[in-house]
């Protein structure tokens, strides 16, 4: 449970905690992604993130939160070096203090042991410096030490929605494809890690592609293709058991699955029956039902957030373009104009604008399109700029690009301000952003 502290901080309420960790996955830990911001500190809130008082030995929680939210680009944090006091209770702060650094709130919080255990809990505040006044106090459901990262995650999370009023993502989690090596010898990995880098874990590793990984809303599997013996499938694997289904494996394409908001369907690609087109399978039965038949490739679809619509790169009428149809597979309308080519579209969670992969100038990069009115704006500005996929909070979007060490993960905020590059030993590519997690 997580408790909330009232102003006065004796008085303690609960309510339900939507903390959740996920298990550890099977196979080695890769090296952590290494994570560079840039453009974060124009319009950001000044915050300041004091140390947290503890005598236990643990984690520094107050640097985790403090990284969490500067790299949101949204936050500015002040050096503590430049703090002239290091509250921990509600009753030590000095707000002329915080004031006379100009800071707009300040985050304290301390450390202790769970009494009879081994497990640690946290409390934590935070104050408007300008009111005076406490905005959150809460006290976190006591975890191992080892999982106190994902309590520091759930503060920020906690912190970034009361100041902004959009949900913070630092307890998601990002899939990715890493590859090492070269010809017969090149090995590929599914991999999981933290929003941030952190704890990556290996799902699934081939001597053969995988590819397009998705997250199905209940953030408990992913579908992927992976190649035996080079034929694909389209697999389903369940993150906590690390049970895996192969769920559709026809002659020739089988790709690009994507959820259907409810969970219960995947669009695909297949190629048995003609030219590759959108296919819609039942998870639980495999049954197929086709939604496309024309003479040219229809292929990565992806759902509007309330089911109801479907958007997919075609070439029925020439290049590449993105067409949007129900989900029935009637209604087929093309929706983008800007470009020699656009592709790999997906919808943000409230559905008003469409990540993509933008072709123009001799150059792939990622665009939104607003859905109203059609307009198109660049957000990347690399040459092969690749895969994107929204932030669940629609925020920020993930994708591939070229480093200069090979391909690597970057994020951009879809007003452009924003950039973070990702970097790993080998390429990485094929990134997807979690869902938020559910309340239980």
């Amino acid at each position: 449970m997580l408790s909330k502290l009232n102003p006065m901080p004796k008085t303690f309420r609960s309510i339900a905690s939507a903390f959740i960790v996920l298990l550890a996955f099977a196979g080695p830990a890769k090296a952590q992604l290494e994570i560079t911001v840039t453009g974060g500190q124009t319009g950001a809130q000044p915050i300041a993130i004091v140390p947290f008082g503890s005598n236990e030995g643990v984690m520094d929680i107050a640097q985790v939160i403090e990284t969490d939210l500067v790299r949101s680009g949204m936050f500015y944090a002040l050096p503590r070096a430049d703090m002239l006091e290091r509250p921990i209770e509600p009753k030590q702060i000095d707000h002329r203090n915080w004031k006379a650094v100009n800071m707009d709130n300040v985050v304290i919080g301390s450390v202790r042991r769970d009494p009879g255990s081994d497990r640690v809990a946290v409390r934590f505040y935070l104050f408007d410096v300008l009111r005076g006044e406490q905005r959150l106090g809460f006290e976190m459901p006591a975890a191992e030490p080892s999982q106190l990262r994902y309590t520091a995650h759930q503060i920020a999370d906690l912190i970034f929605e009361k100041l902004t009023g959009i949900p913070g993502i630092f307890n998601t989690k990002i899939a990715y494809v890493a590859s090492q090596g070269y010809g017969l010898d090149r090995k590929y990995a599914l991999m999981i890690s933290d929003w941030d880098g952190e704890n990556p874990r290996t799902v699934a590793t081939s001597r053969e592609p995988l590819m397009s990984p998705q997250w199905a809303p209940d953030r408990r599997r992913l579908a992927y293709v992976g190649y035996e013996r080079g034929r694909s499938s389209i697999y389903v694997h369940e993150v906590a058991t690390g049970r895996v289904k192969k769920l559709v494996s026809e002659k020739g394409i089988n790709g690009s699955p994507a959820w259907s908001p409810d969970g219960t369907k995947l669009a695909i690609t297949l190629s048995y029956e003609a030219n590759p087109d959108i296919y819609i399978v039942d998870v639980a039965t495999g049954a197929k039902r086709r939604l496309t038949a024309t003479e040219g490739i229809d292929t990565e679809a992806a759902w509007s957030p309330d089911g109801t619509q479907l958007v997919f790169t075609s070439e029925r009428g020439g290049p590449p373009q993105i067409y949007r149809m129900n989900a029935d597979g009637s209604g087929a309308t093309r929706i983008t104009f800007t470009g020699r080519q656009n592709l790999r579209a997906s919808y943000s969670p409230d559905g008003k604008n469409i990540a993509l992969v933008n072709l123009d100038d001799n150059r792939y990069r990622i665009a939104l399109l607003d859905v109203a009115s059609g307009s198109m704006r660049l957000l990347s500005d690399g040459r092969f700029d690749e895969g994107p996929s929204f932030a669940p909070n629609g925020a920020t979007v993930i994708y591939a690009t070229q480093g200069s060490k090979g391909a690597e993960l970057a994020t951009v905020s879809i007003d452009g301000r924003v950039r973070q590059r990702l970097r790993q030993t080998g390429d990485v590519r094929e990134p997807a952003w979690s869902p938020l997690q559910r309340s239980q």
